[in-house]
């Protein structure tokens, strides 16, 4: 592994350790991580850093509100697969479901997850503005959405490979295993089918603005 692959894998493991230590932040009362900042560079515009344009927001959850359920998973790959399948939904609830982000610990009764606390940790993706899981596409099948500039996937050129799964922090594209083509959010037009079918309104659309607003009360130069 050359130096720039190291330095490359590690920056990805910081980011990921920074999302889960401050995923208890919150955003007029929605659960956000500031650490997204560092998914844009740091400092400056975002589309300054990596020339992607900035998406219109983000999908963030409010973990007091989530019940874990899971209906935003079965209904966001009802709507955009015609399939009810947790697995490749573009919302992860499941997968923390029973002890969170974390994973089992020897005190798992303090953490989070069903055999926890009973806090449960959707994740959703960052629609980061240096996408990993685009530049790590060896197709470029990942492009921003004309409307929302969401980081989505062009299933006519995907291949079904993995990699964008793999270089991102959070594991968040996934490949249908039957398709072969990688599923990952598009912010469904700005009308997400997670948040509308959330029964206990745990999932909004927080548009960019106001997540910029919130970093920058916090310290972030932002720009």
């Amino acid at each position: 592994m050359s130096e720039t692959e190291k330095n490359s894998f590690l920056e990805k493991l910081t980011t990921r350790r920074e999302f889960l230590k401050l995923g208890g932040k919150s955003l007029a009362g929605v659960a956000i991580s500031y650490s997204v900042l560092s998914l844009f560079g740091c400092s400056g515009k975002p589309e300054e850093v990596s020339g992607w344009p900035v998406a219109a927001g983000l999908i963030i959850a409010d973990r007091s509100r989530c019940t874990g359920c899971q209906r935003c998973e079965l209904m966001c790959s009802l709507n955009n697969d015609g399939k009810a399948h947790p697995y490749i939904g573009r919302i992860k609830v499941s997968r923390n479901y029973n002890y969170g982000a974390h994973g089992p610990k020897i005190a798992y009764w303090n953490d989070n997850g069903e055999f926890g606390n009973l806090l449960m940790t959707p994740e959703t993706c960052q629609q980061c503005g240096k996408p990993y899981c685009a530049e790590a596409c060896p197709v470029k099948a990942i492009k921003p959405d004309s409307k929302t500039k969401a980081r989505v996937v062009d299933e006519q050129i995907c291949v079904g490979c993995g990699a964008c799964t793999e270089a991102c922090p959070w594991h968040l594209p996934t490949v249908d295993l039957e398709t072969k083509k990688s599923t990952k959010c598009f912010l469904c037009n700005g009308d997400p089918t997670c948040a509308k079918n959330c029964p206990t309104g745990a999932i909004k659309l927080v548009p960019w603005e106001k997540v910029q607003a919130t970093l920058k009360q916090n310290g972030y130069n932002v720009g």
